[in-house]
């Protein structure tokens, strides 16, 4: 369900009138982009800063930009945000605090990363500290100071003006507004050729293009102490690049030419290579009995493996790649580094006219290599190559001098081993542990040896296909314990929107067999429902399709048309051209189509309907039951599921009614035992029903969801991630022909239920007396 203001009342209670208004006005969007813990945050935070009494202008901007903040680089940085204001408080106006958060979303946009940010923080707290005048005036400018400035720029203007106008306040103000010369000559010297903000949107544009695939980038304060920058690196599948580049300049000295290439072409050749590494390095490399220098020159031969494989599918990246490579000197060498350069130059050129014997060398087992497909041939043409270079008398090599000096490589950390503790795979390794289950037969059942201190958690556990009946007390063991039997687990990916990756076997779906329970309610449903019921029937006859349906005026048939075949001869007798087409063909008129329901479960199921006597449950169960009514009428096979989560590892799945099975007494009990629990991981549950669907004979299926709100689970803080995997869900179950649907009983359900499913793809039903308006046209269009 959404997540409602007023069950934050007690927090609501210490604002004040104007600032609850504004709350209200903004709450839609708060709770679009914040968890319900992160707007648990927003709501203390906006009654912590209003308990300083610093005014209500602080409190209203802070709750009106800062969801805005959280959209761009997510809800970890609220806290920040706070900790930060809650500290200057004691050093600046109330005025300068709102003009500091009022700004706060241009900084996020333009900055585009939660750690730049929190640099950007700090940035501010000098200007607090050092020249608490001149930060308004700077506020006011920095749309500007942004657009022409990287972070390390804008720290590094900021000192020059706090250095130079330390105890003139007056100069201070002149300065950090943009009207000294002295402000505009430091921004000058400042500016960056081409900022990443800029571009990024273009990259990942070019990249799906280029590579069919999407690809995840972030920036880098590259220059933030220096101008050098940073290399560009790949973390856990995420492409950091630094966040700005000068054009590159490079002379030609044969042709006597000079060459500027543009900071987005950087940005092109930088983003290329890492998407070469991702796409073509299945599996990193091991640095046990290594030394350094066999390191760095794997970490060159697997740049040049995977730029090759990537220019024999795209031949024009050679050239991009070699214009930022510096031209090589042919002379002695006189470092490990000067080798290592024209190597990969070497590599990358298809006709190298290097004379080094070394570089000779690496060029002939490279082309000599007959699978670049797997990087362990980097690793075998790296030891040797190291063997040779021993030969050379040349220094030891210098890790921190010996660096490769084309811009747009990255560091290569991506392509080795981490050896560091990660505590996510650990912390995996104990939701999962290694467990086998074995089906067995019942004389294996009955001679096993029983452990009594045996749970679910057994490293071994034993299935019985069959029903265990004990003799002497007429029940199955599954009865006597309170367990019902499982299902052996289905295993299904999950779409990580951040990485922009399907995590493998991620979500385990595990099928359970539903209980029965009191028939009487599905009948007062039934009984309640009579007028609805009686004005479903009469359009649901008219949508059954009836008997056989003649097709005239074909070539080819099943009998002839008289009246055609009269008119034919007609022509021929006045020598005209007849019409061909004398035939009647019989056409069958069969509707091949399957339905599945697939029905909500979660918690927020059990919750009444607002200004309501009835739950989400009862309206949920009272619409399948006329839904599935409609369904038997008009003769189409249908099943009825539902699910809930508890956690990825534990996603329940119910089947209340299969394709072959009847709608009878015994589905109608199983709709009555329906129960709300758990959370809602809904493209789980839609990959599990679209495997089954997708195994019917007919050509058309639909999948329609009952549901009363919006994918979320309880191991998931990110509000936007099983958004983003259900809608990912939804376009497979469509690649695969499956038309998915939904019945929303959520009223407020409009404002993501349309991101997921599609803007035609869903209906809001918040009320059971609307069905019969609803679903026979919804269900026609549909269909037919």
């Amino acid at each position: 369900m959404t997540i409602h203001l007023e069950e934050y009342q007690v927090l609501l209670d210490d604002l004040p009138s104007n600032s609850q208004d504004v709350l209200r006005s903004s709450w839609t969007e708060a709770a679009k982009v914040f968890s319900s813990r992160g707007l648990s945050n927003y709501l203390k935070a906006a009654v912590a800063l209003h308990d300083l009494g610093r005014g209500e202008e602080l409190v209203v901007t802070f709750i009106q930009e800062i969801p805005r903040v959280a959209y761009v680089i997510g809800e970890d940085i609220l806290p920040d945000i706070v900790s930060f204001l809650l500290s200057m408080a004691s050093k600046t106006s109330s005025q300068v605090l709102a003009l500091i958060v009022s700004t706060a979303p241009l900084a996020a946009e333009r900055l585009s990363d939660g750690e730049l940010f929190r640099n950007y923080l700090s940035v501010l707290s000098i200007m607090l500290a050092q020249a608490p005048r001149g930060l308004r005036p700077m506020l006011e400018k920095l749309d500007l100071l942004l657009t022409q400035l990287t972070l390390g720029g804008l720290r590094r203007w900021v000192q020059w003006g706090v250095q130079a106008y330390k105890s003139d306040f007056d100069g201070q103000i002149r300065y950090f507004s943009l009207q000294s010369p002295d402000a505009l000559s430091v921004l000058q010297s400042e500016r960056k050729g081409t900022l990443f903000v800029d571009v990024q949107r273009r990259l990942n544009i070019y990249l799906r293009a280029m590579w069919g695939r999407d690809f995840f980038l972030r920036p880098t304060a590259g220059d933030y102490e220096s101008r050098e920058g940073l290399k560009p690196y790949i973390s856990r599948y995420v492409i950091h690049i630094a966040d700005a580049y000068d054009d590159y300049t490079f002379q030609d000295e044969a042709m006597a030419l000079e060459f500027v290439i543009p900071g987005s072409e950087i940005y092109r050749a930088i983003a290329n290579h890492c998407a070469a590494h991702l796409v073509f390095t299945l599996k990193p490399l091991s640095m046990q009995m290594l030394n350094t220098t066999q390191i760095a020159i794997i970490e060159v031969i697997e740049d040049a493996r995977v730029e090759e494989l990537a220019c024999h599918q795209f031949p024009g990246m050679r050239n991009d790649w070699l214009a930022l490579h510096p031209l090589s000197d042919y002379n002695e060498p006189e470092t490990v580094g000067d080798l290592l350069n024209r190597l990969a130059r070497a590599l990358l050129e298809e006709n190298s006219a290097d004379p080094h014997p070394w570089v000779r060398k690496g060029i002939e087992l490279f082309r000599a290599e007959q699978n670049l497909d797997t990087n362990q041939s980097s690793w075998n043409i790296g030891v040797e190559l190291a063997h040779h270079l021993a030969k050379f008398p040349l220094p030891e090599y210098n890790l921190r001098s010996d660096i490769l000096r084309a811009i747009y490589r990255d560091d290569n950390r991506a392509i080795w081993e981490s050896e560091e503790y990660d505590e996510m795979e650990a912390l995996e390794a104990t939701w999962m542990p290694k467990q086998t289950r074995k089906k067995v037969n019942i004389m294996e059942m009955v001679n096993s040896l029983d452990n009594e201190f045996a749970g679910d958690d057994a490293e071994e556990i034993w299935v019985l296909p069959t029903e265990y009946w004990l003799d002497q007390e007429g029940v199955t063991i599954n009865s006597l314990e309170g367990k019902e039997p499982i299902s052996d687990p289905y295993h299904y990916h999950e779409w990580d929107y951040q990485i922009q990756l399907e995590r493998p076997s991620w979500v385990t779906v595990l099928e359970r067999r539903p209980q029965l329970g009191d028939l009487d309610l599905i009948n007062k449903i039934i009984e309640d429902n009579k007028p609805i019921i009686s004005r479903l029937k009469f359009l649901i006859d008219s949508m059954t399709p009836h008997g056989m349906q003649r097709i005239r005026r074909v070539e080819d048939g099943d009998e002839v048309d008289i009246n055609a075949a009269v008119r034919a001869m007609i022509d021929i007798r006045m020598g005209q051209q007849p019409d061909n087409r004398i035939m009647i063909r019989h056409k069958r008129n069969v509707r091949d189509l399957a339905v599945m329901v697939l029905l909500d479960m979660s918690e927020s199921a059990n919750e009444k309907v607002r200004g309501h006597d009835y739950t989400v449950m009862d309206l949920t169960r009272a619409a399948t039951v006329l839904f599935s009514d409609a369904l038997d009428r008009i003769g189409d096979p249908f099943a009825l599921h539902g699910f809930c989560s508890d956690g990825r590892h534990d996603v329940h799945y119910s089947r209340f009614k299969d394709f072959d099975a009847p709608y009878n007494d015994v589905v109608k009990a199983r709709l009555a035992a329906m129960e709300g629990s758990y959370s809602t991981r809904m493209g789980a549950a839609l990959r599990h029903a679209g495997s089954i669907l997708g195994q019917q004979p007919q050509n058309k299926k639909i999948l329609f969801v009952i549901t009363d709100g919006e994918p979320a689970d309880n191991d998931v803080r990110d509000p936007q991630y099983l958004r983003f995997d259900t809608k990912h869900a939804v376009e497979e179950l469509l690649r695969a022909g499956i038309t998915t649907y939904a019945l929303s009983l959520d009223p407020g359900a409009d404002q993501y239920v349309s991101r997921i499913f599609g803007m035609k793809n869903y209906t809001v039903l918040d009320h059971v007396e609307r069905l019969p308006e609803k679903l026979p046209m919804l269900y026609m269009g549909l269909t037919h």
